[in-house]
């Protein structure tokens, strides 16, 4: 029935789902471009229609009043990002207590221009030993997508000129709220 109703909605609205997501059961999912609080419900929408269920990552301010509980059972999970330590640790301890978990995460980091992209996703995959997969938004084509990726290697410059391709021609509905997809040089 969620099927029917999410495919429903995104044609009324436009919008087109490409799945090509790998069969297994566990993986991190990175989402962008992130520029607009509609990506969070057309993802939502994608994900009903491809019959995954995948746990997110926001800010916790957002997980407030009735909002907790739809977020949280629509596979929110709240972070506190005023204390980052332990985070990537705690989060690969999930995958340990799932037998099947998809972490999407918005590789950005926020809605807002960014010099570099957050690398959290990048050593949760490697702690937990797992593929990097994409998802994307591309507003000019109407379309939300997935892509397999890759197992992270030991040099995270080298993988992520790999990100860097995958994501070189998605553009957000803000394409000015886009920064260059790019990480500090280790």
């Amino acid at each position: 029935m969620l099927k029917l109703f999410a495919d429903s909605v995104l044609k009324i609205i436009g919008w087109q789902v490409k799945d090509n997501l790998p069969d297994i059961k566990k993986f991190v999912l990175i989402g962008a471009p992130h520029t607009s609080n509609w990506d969070l419900g057309i993802a939502l929408l994608s994900f009903w229609s491809i019959q995954k269920k995948i746990s997110w990552i926001a800010k916790k301010q957002i997980f407030i009043g009735p909002f907790h509980y739809l977020f949280k059972s629509l596979g929110g999970i709240p972070v506190d990002r005023s204390k980052p330590n332990g985070f990537i640790q705690q989060i690969s301890r999930e995958f340990e207590h799932h037998e099947e978990m998809i972490l999407g995460i918005a590789a950005e980091g926020t809605r807002s221009k960014t010099k570099y992209w957050k690398t959290g996703f990048y050593y949760i995959a490697k702690s937990a030993n797992i593929p990097i997969c994409f998802a994307y938004v591309d507003y000019p084509s109407r379309t939300i997508g997935y892509e397999q990726g890759f197992i992270p290697g030991t040099d995270i410059n080298k993988d992520f000129e790999q990100i860097k391709w995958f994501f070189q021609d998605k553009r957000g509905k803000h394409p000015e709220k886009q920064g260059p997809v790019d990480i500090k040089k280790i």
